[in-house]
């Protein structure tokens, strides 16, 4: 029996997650979900996915998982996302990211895509994902670096940026600041960073360590279908888990 956080850059610089009873794992792609599942996991946290370049996370995974009695919970990035959009069938939605896409006040999924650094070195992120920017913004403004009207452009500037190129000097220099007042704009972005995302993901992982380490009893009254290229990922996750010390532990 084992709690699993699927954590990468949102996270990046934390204390180990371990240190509460908590397996940290990369960020998750499709399968890694149903593979916790037949490891014996109880409690699943999702935060960080991969996408783009490999297939992410699917939400059959998740219904499996949930059909098994296995608590999973979502916030901060593709967490958020997945459990906006599973919270109804038992997914727990944990911090503001993952209200406001219930609520529809965000709806832009790239809103929490950035790019980051491979696992050797931490995840550190790359690029600032845009629910991070607004706040950090607003603290410019508060400190009396950039008036109301520079921080709209702030705003509009990294609104407009790809996820990939959006980092806070490609922001100051969108909404024309450059200069001094960028230079100590960047330090004070780098002093006082504001994260939602981090904010989010460590709310989610004291969560975790706050459920009892066991699968949920009833289970939740609905299965997932064995289609083919469902039973094809099973069968793909039991081949892997096979080679592991422990093997697979099932509860189907």
């Amino acid at each position: 029996m084992v709690k699993i956080l699927f954590a990468g850059p949102s996270l990046h610089g934390a204390s180990p997650a371990d240190e509460r009873g908590i397996r940290r794992r990369a960020p998750a792609a499709q399968g890694d979900l149903q593979s916790a599942v037949l490891e014996g996991a109880t409690v699943i946290g999702l935060v960080d996915g991969l996408y783009e370049s490999i297939a992410a996370v699917w939400h059959k995974e998740i219904l499996f998982a949930l059909s098994q009695g296995v608590h999973v919970l979502g916030a901060a990035s593709l967490g958020a996302l997945r459990a906006a959009e599973c919270h109804g069938f038992g997914m727990v939605p944990i911090g503001e990211v993952a209200r406001r896409y219930i609520e529809g006040t965000l709806d832009d999924d790239a809103a929490v895509a950035q790019l980051h650094a491979p696992a050797e070195l931490g995840f550190q992120p790359v690029t600032e994902a845009l629910v991070d920017c607004a706040p950090a913004i607003a603290a410019l403004e508060a400190a009396g670096l950039v008036d109301a009207g520079e921080a709209a452009r702030l705003i509009a500037s990294a609104e407009r940026l790809f996820f990939k190129d959006r980092t806070w000097s490609a922001v100051l220099r969108g909404a024309g600041i450059g200069g001094a007042r960028a230079q100590e704009a960047l330090r004070r972005l780098k002093d006082r960073r504001t994260s939602v995302k981090r904010q989010d993901a460590l709310r989610l992982v004291a969560a975790m360590a706050a459920m009892p380490d066991e699968r949920a009893d009833p289970r939740p009254a609905f299965a997932v279908s064995p289609t083919q290229a469902w039973q094809r990922t099973m069968d793909a996750s039991r081949d892997a888990l096979a080679t592991l010390p422990g093997g697979i532990v099932t509860f189907l």
